[in-house]
């Protein structure tokens, strides 16, 4: 039922009653189908996107990091990329094309303990050649949402 799964994606917090009307089906029909999801992993969380920002609580800071690394015979990237996304620090892990291997999000309380972590743990994995941080600066849009709206915005729009 992927018109759900959009609905559920779109805005978790609306009711079931809300989505089998907008789906033209049963509430225990959606009902079932959630609880389906959520038993096969299909569904696995229903996060809150905050920007901490404006909640006052920017404190820690968010890294990118581009990791080269060398596969492992029979398990390719997998194993490492298991290594790495079981320290704490690690937000996500991506295999990716290009010039790197993974693409690593971490956070940290300070640039230092990012880096820290980059040479003391991420480094010294064996199948690690090389890893490039990038640090963030500012967050515009996360998942799919503007965080910061501007209220009067001002700028002019040049006609070609």
């Amino acid at each position: 039922m992927k018109e759900l799964l959009h609905l559920l994606e779109e805005n978790s917090r609306r009711s079931t009653e809300t989505m089998a009307t907008m789906l033209d089906v049963g509430v225990e029909e959606v009902e079932q189908a959630i609880s389906r999801m959520e038993k096969d992993k299909i569904i696995i969380k229903y996060p809150a996107i905050v920007n901490w920002e404006k909640a006052g609580d920017n404190d820690l800071v968010t890294a990118m990091i581009d990791v080269k690394v060398t596969p492992k015979r029979d398990v390719g990237f997998d194993d490492v990329a298991e290594r790495i996304y079981r320290f704490p620090e690690v937000q996500s892990v991506y295999l990716m094309s290009g010039a790197y291997d993974l693409s690593v999000v971490i956070e940290g309380k300070t640039m230092r303990q990012v880096a820290q972590f980059v040479s003391e743990k991420l480094s010294a994995l064996d199948s690690v050649i090389s890893t490039t941080t990038h640090f963030i600066l500012k967050k515009y849009k996360h998942d799919g949402v503007i965080l910061e709206q501007p209220e009067d915005d001002k700028r002019m729009v040049v006609a070609p």
